[in-house]
C-alpha cells in the first residue's frame, strides 16, 4: 500500500464519520473533503473543483429547474388528481401508489429523471393531504433507484455493463435479463416502506417551511378552511330568497365562496344574488353554523363537485390579509359601499380594527387606515385588489401564471429533456437543455431558477465527485479490488457473491455508480476466472449493487431529495441501512439462484 493510497483511506474513514455523526452540513463536509483532496496533493486543484463541471452537478440543476417549472405551470396540480383519487389520504396507500409507479417508470427511463418528474408531484400531494414530504420523498427516491434494475436500460451502471461485457469478449445481457432481479427488488422495497414506513421515516417538515404563510393566517386568526358543498332543492325555502335576506354571515356566521348554476361558476356572489333550485353552494364557516343553516333551508349535501376544484387548490384560492392604506380614497366608506364581492370577487370574512378582531356581518361597519380585512376569493382577483390605492397585501399572494398552455409548455420540456437522454445524449446537457427552454419560453423567470436551484444539493456532489477520481487516480480502488480476490480464493460463492456486493456498495457511495462499475466489473469478472465462479453473473452482481446507495444522500436520487424532504444523514443511515441490506441479500440471493 502506497502512501498515497493509505491517505485515501483515511480522508474516505473521516468523510463516513463526519457524514454519520451528523455535526456538519454535508455541503460542508463535501467542502472539506474538496479542500483537503487539493491541499493534500492528491489532486491537482483544477481536479478537486472538476466535481462543479461534472455532469451529476449540472444535471442536478436542471433537473431542479425542470422540476420547479413543472409545478410553478400548473402541470403537476393536474397530474396529482387520479393519485388522490384512488389513495385519498391514506398514506400507505399513497406511499404504496407513487413508489410502484415511480419503480415502474424508472425501468425505461434513467432514475434521476423519474425521480424529477415525481419531486413536484410529492410535494403538492404533501401540503393537499398534510403527510410530511419526509414521508412520502424518500420511499419514491428509494424505488426510482430499485426500478432501474428492472431492465438494462434503467441505470447507467446496466448500461455500461454490456459495454464492458463486449469488450471482454463476454456475451451480453438481453434487455429483461435482469428483470426477475429488479421486480424482486422493487416488491421487496415496497413492501418494507408499507410496513415499517412510520416507523424508520421522519415525520419532519422542510426547514424554515415548519408553517406555510397561508396555514400561519389559518391558525393566527382561527379562520375556516373547511368548504361544504350542498346543492339547493326545489322545495328549500331558500329560493328566491338572497344571502342578506337569509342573514348567512350574521345568523349563521357562515360564508358563501362559490355559487354554480350548470357549472357556471361565480365567486363571492353579491349580496343581492338571489338563490335558485339547483344550485350548487361552497360554503365555509364553523361546522356548527354550516349544517344548522343547512338543517333550516333543507339543503342537501352533494359529493365533491369538479366545477369547485379550484376552491380546494391553494394554487388557485386561499386567504388573504390587506390593510386599508393612509389616505385611502375609500377610507371610512364600508364594505356595503364599495361593494366588495361585485367589485372584486372575493369574500370578507374578517376584520380586525385596533384590538377588535370582528367576525360574522360587519358589512356597514365603516373602514379606517390601518384596519386589516381579511378575504378568500381567487389569487387574481385578491391581487386586482391589492393593486390599487386603498389597500395593501401582507400576505404573499401566489398568482396563477398568465399563459393558460403554460402547463402544456412545462410538459414538452420536460419530456424533450427525457427523450434527449433515451436517445444517448448526456443526461447533464438533456436537462439543461430542457431547463433552458423552460426560461426561454417563459414557464419560469431566471431570477425563479435560481431560486429554485438546491446549491447545498450542488455543492454535495461536486465536493465528493473528486474523492472518487482520487481513489481511481491512486490506485485505491484497484487495491482494494485486488486484495478482496486474494482473500476470497477458494471460498464458498455465496460468501464471494456478498463479499463483491459490500465492496461495490461502499465503492458507489463515494463514486458515481457508473464509474464504480467501469473499475469494478473488469476486476469481478477476473475474480469470477480465479474462483471458477460465472464471470457474467459476477459482472451483473455489480452492475446491479452500484445502485445499492441508500445509507447516505451521495447517490443523485437521494441528493436531489434531500433539501426538499428536509432529510439528515442520520435519516438515510436509518432508514437506508434496512434497505442496504435487504437490497444486499435479494441481490446476492438471485444471482447465485439464477446464474450460479
Amino acid at each position: 500500500m502506497t502512501q498515497q493510497i493509505l491517505l485515501v483511506y483515511i480522508i474516505l474513514g473521516i468523510t463516513i464519520i463526519l457524514f454519520a455523526s451528523d455535526r456538519l452540513r454535508v455541503d460542508v463536509i463535501a467542502l472539506l473533503v474538496m479542500l483537503t483532496l487539493a491541499w493534500s496533493g492528491l489532486l491537482e486543484p483544477r481536479e478537486a473543483f472538476s466535481g462543479f463541471a461534472s455532469s451529476a452537478a449540472m444535471a442536478i440543476i436542471g433537473v431542479t429547474v425542470l422540476g420547479y417549472g413543472m409545478d410553478r405551470s400548473g402541470a403537476m396540480s393536474r397530474a396529482v388528481q387520479p393519485v388522490l383519487h384512488l389513495a385519498g389520504t391514506d398514506e400507505r396507500r399513497l406511499v404504496a401508489l407513487t413508489t410502484l409507479a415511480a419503480g415502474l417508470m424508472s425501468s425505461f427511463m434513467l432514475t434521476i429523471g423519474s425521480a424529477a418528474l415525481f419531486l413536484p408531484a410529492l410535494l403538492r400531494l404533501s401540503r393537499r393531504t398534510n403527510i410530511p414530504a419526509s414521508r412520502l420523498l424518500m420511499p419514491v427516491g428509494f424505488a426510482a433507484i430499485l426500478g432501474g434494475a428492472l431492465t438494462m436500460v434503467g441505470s447507467n451502471p446496466l448500461i455500461i455493463l454490456n459495454d464492458l461485457l463486449r469488450q471482454a469478449g463476454q456475451p451480453t445481457f438481453g434487455l429483461f435479463s435482469v428483470t426477475p432481479i429488479g421486480a424482486a427488488l422493487l416488491a421487496c422495497g415496497i413492501l418494507y416502506f408499507a410496513v415499517f414506513g412510520r416507523l424508520v421515516l421522519p415525520a419532519r417538515v422542510k426547514a424554515g417551511e415548519q408553517v406555510s404563510p397561508q396555514q400561519a393566517l389559518i391558525e393566527t386568526w382561527r379562520l375556516p378552511s373547511t368548504v361544504y358543498e350542498y346543492t339547493v332543492p326545489p322545495d328549500s325555502p331558500l329560493v328566491g330568497k338572497t344571502r342578506e335576506e337569509v342573514g348567512l354571515c350574521r345568523e349563521y356566521d357562515v360564508h358563501l365562496l362559490a355559487l354554480a348554476e350548470d357549472n357556471d361558476v361565480s365567486y363571492a356572489p353579491w349580496r343581492y344574488t338571489r338563490f335558485a333550485a339547483g344550485q350548487a353552494l361552497a360554503l365555509i364557516g364553523p361546522e356548527a353554523g354550516v349544517q344548522q343553516f343547512a338543517r333550516d333551508f333543507g339543503l342537501r349535501a352533494t359529493p365533491a363537485r369538479r366545477c369547485f376544484q379550484p376552491l380546494r387548490d391553494a394554487e388557485n384560492v386561499g386567504f388573504a390579509e390587506l390593510v386599508m392604506l393612509p389616505r385611502a380614497p375609500l377610507s371610512g366608506k364600508s364594505l356595503r359601499e364599495i361593494a366588495l364581492r361585485r367589485a372584486y370577487g372575493v369574500e370578507p370574512v374578517l376584520l380586525i380594527s385596533d384590538a377588535e378582531v370582528v367576525r360574522g356581518d360587519f358589512s356597514d361597519r365603516p373602514l379606517r387606515p390601518g384596519d386589516g380585512l381579511i378575504v378568500h376569493g381567487r389569487w387574481e382577483n385578491i391581487k386586482a385588489m391589492a393593486d390599487n390605492l386603498n389597500f395593501v397585501s401582507v400576505t404573499p399572494i401566489e398568482a396563477r401564471p398568465a399563459r393558460a398552455n403554460q402547463p402544456l409548455l412545462a410538459v414538452l420540456c420536460f419530456l424533450a429533456a427525457i427523450a434527449l437522454t433515451v436517445l444517448g445524449f448526456s443526461l447533464s446537457l438533456s436537462m439543461m437543455t430542457g431547463a433552458a427552454a423552460m426560461i426561454l419560453i417563459g414557464v419560469v423567470s431566471i431570477e425563479e431558477a435560481y431560486r429554485a436551484i438546491e446549491w447545498r444539493i450542488v455543492f454535495l456532489l461536486a465536493g465528493l465527485i473528486p474523492l472518487g477520481l482520487a481513489m481511481e487516480k491512486t490506485g485505491a480502488a484497484a487495491f482494494a479490488a485486488d486484495r478482496l480476490g486474494g482473500v476470497l480464493q477458494g471460498s464458498h460463492p455465496l460468501l464471494v457473491l456478498t463479499a463483491l456486493s459490500v465492496l461495490v456498495t461502499l465503492f458507489s457511495l463515494f463514486m458515481s455508480n457508473a464509474a464504480a462499475t467501469a473499475v469494478l466489473a473488469p476486476l469481478a469478472m477476473n475474480l469470477g476466472q480465479q474462483t471458477g465462479l460465472d464471470p457474467r453473473a459476477l459482472a451483473l452482481l455489480v452492475g446491479v449493487s452500484a445502485s445499492n446507495s441508500f445509507i447516505l444522500p451521495t447517490h443523485q436520487v437521494n441528493a436531489l431529495f434531500m433539501g426538499p424532504g428536509n432529510y439528515r444523514t442520520s435519516d438515510y443511515l436509518k432508514a437506508g441501512g434496512v434497505m442496504t441490506l435487504i437490497f444486499t441479500a435479494i441481490a446476492v440471493g438471485m444471482v447465485y439462484v439464477l446464474y450460479l
